[in-house]
């Protein structure tokens, strides 16, 4: 088992590492990291000799000042290798360089000298290390205004603000999950290539990026219609756009229904791909789920009975709870990343109806189990 420590784990990428590893219990041990260790020489020495793997993630990627970016993301390395070196350590050292090397910008030249400075230490010390160039990251969770163009549109388009474009560049992108693989696969096969180009996934105009955005907010937000999806990219970013939503106050969204002497008829969802549809009949003081997806798009509709849907996010303790009722027939849809529930609270049976986008695979179940 091997123990990786990372150095930035509250970070985009960071967080994402983090989760996915402790989902592989038995074969990755994680060992906790704070940023204040880059303060405190003996509490950062503890830290690398107790790790077989150190991921170096964190650093700084805006700030008003190009020049507190330099001298912040080469210190934070200065410091790594220095206590390598007083620790004797050999481990397995894997860094996030970015494509940015090339660039005249302070910001490319910090992560290039970054790379080179851990490169430099692993000849000299027998260590290994992995220095991965990547693309531009995109995914859930980015910070607005910081990590990346999406997430700052993700933002601004979910919360009802204007993007503006300032240059319709064309991006070259790699989803968060993917640099996650990308990462793990170095670890497992003990990778010790000093500059590792990092392949880009999709590539995209700032435009037309801003434009399926809008149509996730048009079609999805406001109408509650799962959108057309035509590849991976667009499946990535929809699910990225959700988790920007403000889902406390968006849900649980009533359907409409269509009553008339016979009953009543309502229209669960309206969807432009494929999916399976089921239904659970559910009786008092049971709860269902208590899992969580990392691709998947799923909606529970609530039909009969009383139910309470709850949703927290993974690494979190703030539970979102939902109360919804058949006489009023609603929907919860469930961002990836957030484990939930459903758990009838009324006297009689819950009837609740699920749409998924794509049928249970054994093989690849993207189903993690954790309670709420």
């Amino acid at each position: 088992m091997k123990k990786i420590g990372i150095t930035g784990q509250n970070g985009f990428v960071g967080y994402h590492l983090y989760q996915t590893i402790k989902l592989y219990k038995e074969e990755f041990a994680l060992v906790d990291f704070d940023r204040s260790f880059f303060g405190d020489e003996s509490k950062l020495d503890a830290f690398v000799r107790e790790c077989d793997v150190i991921v170096h993630l964190a650093a700084l990627n805006r700030h008003n000042d190009p020049e507190m970016i330099y001298q912040m993301n080469t210190s934070l390395v200065k410091s790594l290798v220095d206590s390598l070196k007083r620790t004797e350590s050999n481990c397995h050292v894997v860094i996030s360089s970015s494509t940015q090397e090339e660039r005249d910008n302070l910001y490319g030249k910090s992560k290039k000298e970054g790379r080179l400075m851990l490169a430099d230490w692993a000849m000299k010390a027998n260590g290994r290390f992995t220095g991965m160039v990547i693309p531009n990251v995109y995914g859930p969770f980015g910070n607005p205004f910081y990590n990346s163009v999406i997430a700052t549109f993700c933002h601004q388009v979910s919360h009802g603000e204007t993007p503006k474009i300032d240059v319709d560049g064309q991006l070259k992108l790699i989803y968060v999950g993917e640099l996650v693989d990308e990462i793990l696969k170095a670890i497992i096969n003990n990778d010790n290539s000093h500059e590792l180009v990092i392949a880009h996934t999709a590539e995209a105009k700032v435009s037309e990026i801003l434009s399926l955005l809008q149509n996730y907010k048009e079609i999805y937000q406001e109408k509650g219609e799962f959108p057309s999806i035509n590849n991976a990219f667009e499946h990535k970013l929809f699910n990225t756009f959700r988790c920007y939503m403000d889902i406390k106050n968006y849900f649980p969204r009533k359907f409409i229904q269509h009553p008339d002497n016979r009953g009543a008829f309502t229209e669960i969802a309206r969807i432009g791909i494929p999916g399976q549809v089921s239904f659970s009949t559910t009786v008092p003081e049971i709860t269902r789920g208590n899992h969580f997806h990392t691709r998947k798009i799923e909606r529970f509709a609530v039909i009969k009975g009383k139910a309470l849907i709850q949703l927290r996010k993974i690494g979190t303790s703030e539970i979102h709870n939902f109360y919804l009722d058949g006489n009023e027939p609603a929907y919860v849809d469930m961002p990836i990343w957030y484990t939930h529930n459903i758990k009838n609270i009324g006297e009689d049976t819950l009837y609740t109806i699920f749409w998924i986008n794509e049928p249970y695979d054994t093989k690849d179940p993207d189903t993690w189990f954790e309670v709420v």
